[in-house]
This record gives C-alpha cells, structure tokens and sequence, in this order.
C-alpha cells in the first residue's frame, strides 16, 4: 500500500510538472505572437504614414516583391528551422513579423484609422475566444487539419489569381471563405500546440521547447493576421 502510495505520489507530481511545463510554453507561445504583433503594427504605420516609402514599395514589380516576401520567408523559415538555434528562431520571427508590417502597411492609405482599430479589436476578441476553445475542448479536432490546409491552399491560388483579375465578387467570397479557414485553424492550431508539447514533454529538451515555441507563436500570428485582413476587407470602411 505504501508503494501504490510512493507511485501515485510520483505521478501526481510528475503531472503537475507537466502542467506547470504546458502553461509556460503557451506563455512564450503568445509572448512571442504578441511581440510580433507589435513589430508588425509599427512597420505597417510607419510605411503607411510615409508617402515617399509608399511610392517607392507600391510602384512597378516592387510592389510584388513586397507582397510575396512574407510568404517566401515563411516557406525559408519551415525550412531551415531545424538548423537554427532558439534564438535564431526567434530572431527570424521577429525580422518577418517586421515584413509582413511593410507587406500590408496599404491598409492605412486604404481604410480609415478608426475602422483598422475597430476591425483588430474584433479580431483580437474572435481569437481569443477560439483559441481558449481550442486550447480547453475536450473534442478531437485533429481531423479538421488536412481540410483546413488545403483551402489556405485554395485561398492562396484564388488570391494570386486575383491579383491579375481584380474582381470584388472573387475578393469577397475569399475573405468570407478566408475567415471560417483562419478562425478553424486558430482552434486546432492551438489544440495542436498544446498536444505536440504534451507529447514531447517528458523528452526535457530545452532547445526543441524554445524552437516549437516560436512555430506555435508562427502559426497563431498567421491565423490572426489572416483573420483580421480577411475581415478587413468586408468590415473595413475605406478612405
């Protein structure tokens, strides 16, 4: 009996560490996201607010080079994230938070300051809410994944296409489309998060810890900013 006592003991602590462990890499998970946010929000108000800088990034075939660079630093960093340290990592996430901030800084030629504010709110509050669903449902949305994947796929096709069509029909149906992907994949983004680290937990690899701290912090910024341009574009008042 005192062994069955020793052993539930041990598990009950060894689960408390767990928990302990869990909490504070979501911690670092949104810390990471929240920062990047910031750095985001600045560059983009800084270019928008800069006619000269407008000019020179929005003009000719820069303006492409400035509109996909966010995505070619995504697919570098998948990439090469096994090669880089922690504070690499983290050191590339913040260099293309900054990026993406110069990639969308036309928001604020586009639409009025008090509609962008309006809009992030209710998209920090939709995030919020189905992050925590995520993060506590019981509910297996692992499934959810795959289909998931392939319409950012199809969202990502139907927007390069319509860069060269410019119909507003077809930039409708993909922010409205755009919002149901990016507000799913913000719940089974962050059920995996937690269900990775819970995986891995017992392995007590501090470096693989701080590395998928910045890919979760990644792929939640992905699916905030993604949400909150995609209801932009519906919400959003113009200038």
């Amino acid at each position: 009996m005192a062994e069955f006592d020793t052993i539930r003991t041990a598990a009950g602590a060894r689960s408390a560490q767990i928990d302990q462990g869990l909490r504070a890499h979501m911690n670092k998970v949104y810390g990471t996201m929240s920062i990047g946010m910031l750095l985001t929000f600045a560059a983009a108000w800084a270019v928008g607010n800069n006619a000269a800088m407008m000019n020179t990034l929005f003009t000719g075939f820069t303006r492409y080079i400035v509109m996909f660079a966010p995505l070619i630093m995504v697919f570098a960093f998948s990439a090469a994230i096994n090669r880089l340290s922690a504070a690499g990592a983290q050191l590339f996430f913040y260099a293309f938070s900054a990026v993406m901030g110069v990639s969308i800084s036309y928001i604020f030629v586009v639409f009025t300051d008090f509609s962008i504010a309006q809009v992030f709110l209710t998209t920090a509050i939709a995030f919020a809410g189905l992050s925590l669903w995520g993060y506590t449902t019981k509910k297996d949305i692992s499934g959810w994944g795959s289909f998931l994947i392939m319409g950012v796929i199809g969202l990502i096709v139907a927007s390069i296409i319509n860069i060269f069509l410019g119909s507003p029909a077809i930039m409708f149906a993909i922010s409205i489309i755009g919002v149901l992907i990016f507000a799913g994949l913000t719940a089974y983004d962050t059920q995996d998060i937690k269900n990775e680290y819970l995986a891995h937990a017992h392995h007590g690899d501090s470096e693989w810890l701080g590395k998928s701290a910045i890919m979760g912090a990644l792929r939640l910024y992905l699916d905030f900013i993604n949400m909150f341009m995609m209801l932009l574009n519906l919400l959003g008042q113009r200038e």
